[in-house]
């Protein structure tokens, strides 16, 4: 079973905001593969279901971002997961332009909280991910504020088409077709 977790903060609050990107990526996978998000569990909404052939369980948790970890920590524990071939994180990048994609099997946190903290709790940074560029914070703006703002209507656009692309990159994925996904993504 693979675990498709994508990062975001709870709330009606964050909906549409930069930080909320792997959210949106779930609640693709969700409409397009028919699953249902809305079990409460693991300090999480989850949904079980099927990916090209392969079980998967989607998650959004719902401890805020930079509490990330607690959530994935526990869903790995319960279902008696490894990090290295059955975890998927789905999440933006200030450093990538809105829009583009980096897909990796492994990695540093790159200062994003939220992947410090997952890093923290599953003692490795060797689990996949997906980075969905949301661009670069303006010089004068806070990082927080920045990535909790809204982006332009121009930038949403890239951005959605970038979700839709990190879905079929997802659907790679789970296949054992990750390199394939990185040649086709990066």
């Amino acid at each position: 079973m693979f675990v498709i977790a994508g990062l975001g903060n709870p709330s009606l609050r964050y909906d549409g905001t930069r930080h909320n990107i792997g959210f949106d990526v779930v609640d693709m996978l969700a409409k397009k593969y028919r699953i249902r998000v809305k079990d409460k569990k693991h300090k999480a909404l989850c949904g079980m279901g099927v990916i090209e052939g392969q079980k998967v369980l989607l998650v959004k948790p719902q401890t805020f971002m930079n509490l990330s970890g607690e959530s994935i920590g526990a869903v790995l524990n319960f279902y008696k997961l490894q990090p290295e071939t059955d975890l998927i994180v789905v999440y933006d990048d200030i450093s990538l332009v809105p829009g583009r994609l980096r897909i990796r099997k492994k990695g540093s946190a790159g200062g994003h909280n939220g992947m410090k903290n997952i890093i923290s709790h599953l003692g490795t940074q060797e689990f996949g991910r997906i980075k969905i560029g949301v661009g670069e914070k303006p010089q004068d703006w806070d990082l927080a504020d920045y990535v909790l703002s809204r982006p332009s209507k121009k930038d949403r656009l890239l951005m959605k088409e970038a979700c839709e692309k990190a879905c079929d990159a997802v659907e790679m994925m789970v296949q054992g077709k990750t390199d394939l996904a990185m040649n086709e993504f990066n």
